[in-house]
């Protein structure tokens, strides 16, 4: 055979061989993935921009979640009289809490209800009704089983990082739906270009503010909002850059009251709750709340409990006195006891 001819040839055949050992790594690759849960695309997730904006946010909430209970122990210890264990008692520190993080990551059951949480992003953006037969497609039916769990996981992230709360609305066709601890409905801070809600940081603020008596400080809420991997001047992907959306945003808004500490020289700074956030929740749903960073219920902190019980009877005092109210009231101690605190 010519020398041309021959040269030729084992060109070709170095081509062949490379392009099958590229086939058998990407193949590879894509096998992994499959195997570590998260699917190299799915018909039903996507791959668009805007699920990647959204496994951006999960990241970073992830990030921040070794140090989120020691935070949330640690500031509801100052006001709860003794009724929370201290930090050192109850939680470990960041530093102890980071290795179980990322084991958390390599869970499967982690995985799915991550996988399953930007599903649930995607319905609600897009208004459509979430079926638990398509649920169960995102994770896949082999994990059919672990599916209580899985959802549980997934519906707890989407309240704590969104503010959304997941609810079964038809037993008969097992459909759910997400529903805002705010009114979201008329735009403002909490709905950004994003289209996701905000509701989670604003209810995090709110319950700082609470047990710390009904205003906290500046530097209590950066404080916390720190140990959360939060910092002022340092853009996150859901709300901008953090001080402006504190600072300006929420107080435009009236969810948040940001004033001067009386007489404080040099001058201080302290929130309160605006006149918007007692409109539309009450210390017992942000109590319920503030509660599930520490895994437990509002009734292990009595005093905070006692307070949240008080705001409630005091709200119903007023619907029922109000001229325009034509049928009596359930007692609020007796709904705020009935509530549920079960996870999905």
């Amino acid at each position: 055979m010519p020398r041309g001819q021959k040269s030729k040839l084992r060109a070709r055949e170095k081509r062949q061989h490379v392009r099958v050992e590229t086939q058998g790594l990407q193949g590879a690759q894509d096998t992994a993935v499959e195997e570590e849960g998260f699917p190299s695309s799915s018909p039903v997730l996507g791959d668009t921009p805007e699920s990647s904006h959204v496994a951006g946010i999960l990241q970073e909430s992830e990030k921040s979640a070794a140090s989120t209970t020691p935070a949330a122990a640690a500031i509801l210890s100052k006001k709860s009289d003794g009724s929370a264990k201290s930090q050192d008692e109850e939680s470990p520190s960041p530093s102890q809490a980071t290795p179980s993080t990322v084991s958390s990551r390599k869970d499967p059951l982690t995985r799915k209800a991550s996988m399953l949480v930007q599903f649930l992003i995607e319905k609600y953006k897009k208004k459509e009704p979430i079926m638990k037969a398509d649920m169960l497609k995102v994770i896949n039916r082999k994990y059919k089983d672990q599916f209580p769990e899985i959802l549980r996981k997934a519906a707890e992230r989407m309240e704590l990082v969104f503010g959304l709360e997941l609810k079964e609305t038809n037993r008969s066709n097992n459909s759910y739906d997400l529903i805002s601890q705010l009114d979201v409905t008329k735009g403002g801070s909490l709905c950004g270009g994003t289209g996701l809600p905000k509701t989670g940081l604003l209810m995090t603020l709110l319950g700082v503010i609470f047990v710390n008596g009904n205003r906290a400080t500046e530097k209590d809420i950066w404080e916390f909002l720190n140990a959360l991997g939060i910092y002022a001047g340092r853009r996150h992907l859901l709300f901008g850059e953090p001080r402006k959306f504190i600072t300006k945003d929420l107080v435009q808004d009236k969810y948040l009251e940001y004033r001067q500490v009386p007489n404080s020289d040099p001058p201080r700074y302290e929130f309160l709750w605006g006149p918007r956030a007692q409109a539309e929740t009450t210390k017992m749903k942000v109590l319920e709340f503030v509660a599930k960073y520490n895994d437990t219920v509002p009734s292990s902190f009595p005093a905070l409990y006692e307070e949240a019980l008080r705001d409630e009877e005091e709200r119903a005092g007023a619907i029922v006195a109000a001229p325009t109210s034509s049928t009596p009231t359930a007692s609020a101690s007796s709904r705020a006891k009935s509530s549920s605190f079960s996870r999905i």
